[in-house]
């Protein structure tokens, strides 16, 4: 392999879709820190209940940070895919005046929806309610005709990629990257299917909550992943292809059926036990599959990369996918364990790191691809003029911090677990009695000291994006592709 540098950094105007995925990228890392504030005063409340009491409840401040979460993936998600659109299809973006219009419609709507979530805290529930306030469903609660909203947006971004590609080149990674957008409209429909019957309103429920963010995100992030490993390594199409179809293969061979272990307590017939906990332990292989694929690529190269920091965060979402959605998740997907696991903060453990590691990282990854290409192509690589210590050191207090939140909760979980589900047999005096235990409150206390640790990795992240590569000289190291 060889490999040449560029002496001065090469100046170019970003394309119509990387002006359009700047606008996502800043909403995204702006709901990013609104995730963090919400949550560390949710911590702050499960510690101290009076905090903000009738002023800011807890059930309203969880609501946030868990939407706040979800909406800025998804804004870096469809921003990273508009920064490598043009690049993947070899042609300029077709629609850039609607990806505008369209970027600053979602956003307004998000923004109106919060504004209700925090002063609209305590209502009637009748059908205005759903449609005007809140739809009352965990996790997807923002109201219908934001729904509504969230899925046309998302049909106006599929219009503008897939006749993008279809105006130039078309590739694997493109072919993947369009069909699963049809899946992320059409499948987000099902949470908007109403039933009074509580174990089908359920079920549908759970095809947003599994099948929305755990497959058709999934996908999307494996596409997003193959392209960043092709500019950050260099690596060989050929390799990340085979191996986002291999993803994909596994992902709804097994994530479909999978999906079965959410069904264990909602009343559905009793072979989901069976379905659900045997295809679960299925889904962690694709997960496995990211990880070789950025080791073996990473060690192909000899670790010589283009852009180091983007670089460190892909392979910390190989990793984090792998251990958060993969093997925590498959901790407690087992019916004979999620019996006494399940609505235990064990979920949150799994839920904290897999959210982080499996989509968090991989828009920290785009995020610092795009900066190089806005800060003039300029040198990412190894020996940045600031001796990169911003990047290293959020890079270590994010996933330390996240880490150490997880864990503190999964021994609180444990806790719950014992006391709540084996010795009181899910009684609420075993509610309240694992709730006040000295292990499930140290366990809070640690969750608040590692949270802290994750929002000064964040703060120091976010400076790390405003200077990285403004006093660089160089120019972008260039590398030359792995032969197929």
């Amino acid at each position: 392999m060889s490999t040449s540098t560029v002496n001065v950094p090469v100046a170019s105007p970003l394309t119509a879709g990387q002006r359009i995925a700047m606008h996502y990228f800043i909403a995204a890392m702006v709901l990013f820190l609104a995730q963090i504030l919400f949550g560390m005063i949710s911590g702050l409340q499960y510690l101290m209940p009076d905090v903000f009491y009738n002023q800011l409840d807890f059930n309203v401040t969880r609501m946030v940070h868990i939407n706040a979460m979800i909406v800025w993936l998804l804004f870096g998600f469809i921003g990273s895919v508009y920064w490598l659109v043009e690049d993947e299809a070899k042609t300029e973006l077709v629609g850039a005046k609607l990806a505008l219009i369209n970027f600053w419609i979602l956003t307004t709507a998000v923004a109106v929806v919060v504004v209700v979530y925090l002063f609209v805290q305590v209502g009637p529930g009748e059908l205005k309610s759903i449609w005007l306030i809140n739809e009352g469903r965990e996790y997807i609660e923002a109201p219908r005709w934001a729904d509504i909203g969230i899925v046309v947006c998302v049909l106006v971004f599929f219009y503008n990629i897939a006749a993008t590609f279809m105006k130039g080149t078309w590739s694997g990674i493109s072919g993947v990257l369009v069909l699963d957008l049809v899946a992320l409209a059409g499948i987000y429909c099902a949470g908007m299917y109403f039933t009074p019957n509580i174990s089908v309103d359920q079920h549908w429920w759970w095809w947003v909550i599994h099948l929305w963010v755990e497959a058709t995100w999934e996908v999307l992030v494996g596409c997003i992943m193959a392209w960043g490993l092709i500019q950050t390594l260099g690596a060989s199409r050929k390799v990340v292809t085979t191996w986002l179809y291999i993803e994909v293969a596994l992902m709804f061979g097994s994530g479909i059926l999978g999906l079965g272990h959410h069904y264990f307590w909602i009343g559905t017939p009793e072979y989901w036990l069976s379905i659900g906990g045997f295809f679960s332990a299925l889904e962690p292989i694709p997960l496995v599959a990211m990880v070789v694929h950025a080791v073996y690529d990473s060690g192909r190269h000899g670790f010589k990369s283009a852009n180091h920091p983007a670089l460190a965060w892909l392979i910390a979402h190989a990793f984090g996918n792998f251990f958060g959605a993969g093997v925590w998740g498959f901790m407690h997907t087992l019916p004979q364990i999620n019996l006494y696991t399940h609505g235990t903060q064990w979920t949150a453990s799994h839920g904290h790191l897999a959210f982080f590691g499996a989509y968090a990282t991989i828009n920290i990854a785009m995020i610092y691809i795009a900066l190089q290409r806005v800060r003039g192509n300029v040198w990412m690589s190894g020996g940045l003029s600031d001796n990169g210590w911003k990047w290293k050191w959020s890079l270590g207090l994010l996933n330390g911090g996240v880490v150490g939140m997880t864990v503190a909760l999964l021994i609180a979980g444990y806790d719950q677990s014992f006391v709540e589900r084996a010795l009181e047999g899910s009684t609420w005096s075993g509610y309240f009695q694992a709730q006040q235990s000295a292990w499930f409150m140290q366990a809070m206390n640690w969750r608040m000291v590692f949270g802290c640790m994750t929002t000064v990795g964040i703060l120091l992240m976010f400076w790390d994006m405003l200077t990285i590569g403004t006093s660089e000289t160089r120019g972008k190291q260039a590398l030359a592709p792995l032969p197929e």
